[in-house]
């Protein structure tokens, strides 16, 4: 039994299921539904619709880049029937998909919290824009990350300072980079 992915969507497509679509040139496409047919026959890029896999990887919304993603790929090859080997076989893949689980939670917490990091500076930067016109504990707050943010200011414009220098040294053009 053979697992197969949607060509538009990424998805499992399980035996009995979906549509098979064959071009002049034998190329074949698979599909497991009609919605991804239809985009697929209207010629829409899956990396510009949000619902596909390929937009989420596209945008930083799921791992790329990991070695998991090999043990994943179709091999060709027929291998004569062995049971030790595929006993081994089916806990290697069991170890590698709690080793991918891991992973995969891992990236999805540091991508959430850097964007909450991005928020509260953004929150944090509008308070110490409007400092004036706060009263009380809050504008003792609003001070504090005032000065939080010029103190960031300082380090990143010391930061582009080294990198233009080294920069300089090594090919003659200064770079700019920002973290």
């Amino acid at each position: 039994m053979r697992i197969e992915k949607c060509w538009f969507c990424s998805s499992s497509i399980y035996p009995g299921h979906g549509i098979q679509f064959v071009r002049n040139d034998c190329k074949t496409f698979r599909f497991c539904r009609s919605k991804c047919h239809k985009h697929f026959k209207m010629k829409h890029n899956p990396r510009r619709m949000r619902w596909t896999k390929a937009w989420r990887r596209a945008h930083g919304k799921e791992m790329v880049l990991d070695s998991t993603f090999n043990f994943e790929k179709k091999r060709m090859a027929p291998v004569r029937y062995d049971r030790n080997l595929m006993v081994k076989t089916v806990q290697a893949m069991q170890i590698v998909e709690r080793i991918r689980e891991v992973r995969k939670e891992r990236f999805t917490k540091q991508r959430l919290a850097s964007q909450l990091k991005k928020r509260q500076t953004s929150a944090q930067k509008e308070a110490a824009k409007g400092v004036n016109l706060l009263e009380g504990p809050n504008k003792a707050k609003a001070l504090q990350y005032q000065k939080d943010l010029e103190a960031q200011a300082k380090t990143k414009a010391k930061r582009k300072v080294k990198v233009e220098r080294s920069a300089a040294a090594s090919s003659g053009a200064p770079m700019e980079t920002e973290d």
